[in-house]
């Protein structure tokens, strides 16, 4: 297997294992909905199973930029070097919301009372903010760069950037339609708009894994580059 191929699944797997975070919303839907829940009984496994989970998906985003940046970056740096930039982005806004949800659950057991409910609640809303930040608007732009430099190189089949350059609009859209309350974050039409991103970055995950990257004038230079090996240096004296 050469590096080239190792790079795709690599970038393949951390794809996919961002998607652990499927059950995230379930497991932490008790302290979202329930303004009194920091002053009640419970378990609170479920809240730490979920900020694991998203803790994964923040640190797997990054290793995707990180695994593809080498390869894209032939394509255009500046365009590569702003899609690392913005997926360490979005996992910082997710550990951010990790973190406020984690501070409700010290807040909880420390068994604070009633005093408790709105600090709990301001808690919530800044994980509502967080998720809306890192899980929605990051990865529409996301979509915008790395579809761009897929889509222009031909290093996977060019329909696969071409869902995530289309739904990234729409998901942008989406969340600029929540920022101004013309609808909720958690509702029918959000969860519509990001379904074209989670298909490009489910399928684009699938494809580097089975295929790696096709042929393309960028893997040529890279393949030939690895056959020169380093290039020796003479000196004269």
């Amino acid at each position: 297997m050469d590096s080239l191929r190792k790079t795709a699944l690599v970038a393949g797997i951390l794809y996919l294992a961002t998607f652990v975070s499927i059950p995230i919303l379930a497991l932490y839907a008790p302290a979202l909905n329930d303004p009194n829940w920091v002053t009640g009984p419970g378990p609170d496994t479920p809240i730490l199973i979920g900020g694991v989970l998203e803790v994964i998906v923040a640190l797997a985003g990054i290793g995707t930029a990180v695994a593809l940046y080498p390869v894209v970056k032939r394509q255009n740096g500046g365009v590569a070097l702003g899609f690392v930039g913005t997926r360490v982005l979005e996992a910082a806004a997710l550990f951010a919301g990790v973190v406020a949800l984690l501070s409700l659950v010290t807040l909880r057991q420390s068994a604070a009372g009633a005093d408790a409910v709105v600090t709990g609640q301001a808690l919530v809303a800044q994980y509502g903010w967080s998720f809306h930040l890192g899980g929605s608007l990051m990865p529409a732009i996301n979509a915008l760069l790395l579809g761009s430099l897929l889509y222009r190189s031909g290093l996977v089949p060019r329909i696969l950037p071409l869902i995530g350059l289309i739904g990234a609009p729409l998901l942008l859209a989406s969340d600029f339609a929540v920022l101004f309350g013309v609808w909720e974050r958690v509702s029918l039409q959000s969860g519509l708009a990001a379904i074209p991103i989670a298909i490009w970055e489910f399928s684009l995950g699938v494809y580097l894994i089975v295929r790696g990257f096709k042929p393309s004038p960028i893997t040529a230079g890279m393949n030939a580059a690895a056959s020169a090996g380093p290039v020796k240096q003479h000196t004269t004296v």
